[in-house]
């Protein structure tokens, strides 16, 4: 039997899961003990006490109709009532009806115990006093009231039990409420510190809470000081390797200017200016994960300024709508090359593009779409990934490249807690790539 359909109530959070842990166990036991308490204890103590002054109004009874008048009843059963601490009234007004309270529990098995074992009795008055009990007795010398406290068949304060438990239990559960709060709070400063290190920011995070908690955020230091030397020293091993090939580059591009001005001499010289551009790209890719800090931006500004610089060259990237305001914290620069990259790849295949930012409460949006060819959505998965080229989706005509623009936009977007999507824009027909970012 699966229980699929539960999933829909549960708490998602550890907080809510541990709490309902601890409520339905604590509900579980209050209903089992009231249940016991009320249907087999209060009630059976209820009933034999309610038999054994049923046996006692039986003997009264039988001394009342054995007597030759009401008066001579009154007088025959005078030590008897006075012992028992019950009231014989004759000729008194009287209930004429059973009446209990609805939340009288006892009250039920009082009325019911009574008219079943006494002679006579038309009603039990269980309402006009609370503290006593008013029966209204047929004799043969005459309707009767009889009168006697309602400690005689119920036990006082049954509720007390009722009360106590429920109050104990606020306690503990109010108790396990503020332990649990304690508990929790580690893993969510975990969950928070790995959260910011996934968006590229490194918070001070101390371990703390149980042992077992202790242990995850000793293995989420050690791996983020991991991935952080490895950060650092792939910087530093590419920025040497950048020195190292840069160098016989500008030499043998300072070489081919000294030979004669020729067709081949002019090959070479674009040879070596690709290269250079190819090595720019592969450092580039390289230094995604940078050292720069965030900083409050505004979003907005920010794509207005590139489309700007964009049309000083040509008219092909315009402006779009823009919704929301507001400034996130994110890395400008990495973002700027990021934006500039989709813009790039806008301008190289198609003939108009347009740039529009959307911010909401969780994220920013910043959309580049164009006219060109597009990617065929089979083929957008490899799209991303580094040194691809889809020379069937996109017109190598106008411009190649060595497959990583798309790669460092993806890597920017992880360092800021997003993702990149490609998809097909409904406005211009071409490719439509969204860069989005947590805030």
């Amino acid at each position: 039997m699966r229980f699929g359909w539960l999933k829909r109530y549960v708490p998602r959070s550890l907080f809510g899961r541990t709490a309902l842990i601890l409520l339905v166990p604590i509900l579980t036991i209050q209903l089992v003990v009231s249940y016991v308490f009320i249907q087999r204890l209060y009630e059976n103590v209820t009933e034999q006490m309610t038999g054994a002054t049923a046996q006692e109004l039986q003997l009264m009874t039988a001394r009342i109709d054995a007597a030759t008048s009401a008066d001579a009843a009154r007088t025959q059963t005078r030590d008897l009532t006075s012992a028992l601490g019950i009231q014989l009234r004759f000729s008194e007004a009287r209930p004429t009806a059973d009446a209990r309270k609805f939340y009288d529990l006892s009250g039920r098995v009082v009325t019911r115990v009574l008219k079943e074992r006494v002679p006579g009795l038309a009603a039990v008055d269980l309402v006009t006093d609370d503290k006593q009990v008013r029966l209204a007795l047929d004799t043969v010398h005459g309707p009767a009231l009889v009168v006697f406290p309602r400690t005689r068949v119920s036990a006082s304060n049954p509720h007390q039990l009722l009360v106590l438990m429920v109050f104990v239990s606020l306690i503990v559960t109010v108790i396990s409420f503020l332990f649990l709060k304690n508990q929790v709070r580690p893993i969510r400063r975990l969950a928070e510190a790995a959260t910011a290190f996934g968006k590229g920011r490194s918070e001070p995070y101390r371990p703390s809470g149980a042992t077992e908690v202790r242990s995850a955020g000793a293995a989420f230091l050690d791996m983020r000081a991991r991935i952080e030397r490895h950060i650092e020293q792939r910087t530093l091993m590419l920025s040497g390797v950048s020195h190292d090939l840069r160098t016989p580059l500008t030499r043998l591009k300072l070489g081919l200017t000294m030979l004669p001005d020729d067709e081949d001499t002019r090959a070479l010289l674009r040879d070596v200016t690709d290269m250079e551009k190819m090595l720019d790209t592969f450092l580039g890719f390289a230094r995604v994960d940078a050292t720069e800090d965030p900083e409050p931006v505004d979003p907005i500004a920010l794509a207005e300024r590139l489309v700007a610089n964009a049309r000083r060259g040509s008219d092909v990237v315009s402006m779009g709508p823009v919704e929301g305001e507001g400034r996130v914290a994110m890395r400008p620069l990495a973002v700027e090359r990021a934006l500039e990259n989709l813009i790039s790849n806008a301008e190289r295949y198609g003939t108009r593009a347009i740039v529009s930012v959307a911010l909401s409460d969780r994220a920013v949006r910043f959309t580049v779409e164009d006219n060109g060819p597009g990617i065929p959505e089979s083929q957008r998965g490899d799209a991303l990934k580094p040194f691809s080229r889809l020379d069937d989706a996109r017109n190598q005509d106008r411009g190649g490249g060595v497959g990583l623009g798309l790669s460092i936009v993806r890597d920017i977007a992880r360092q800021h807690g997003g993702t990149l999507r490609l998809g097909e824009s409904v406005q211009l027909g071409g490719l439509q790539a969204d860069l989005i970012l947590a805030r």
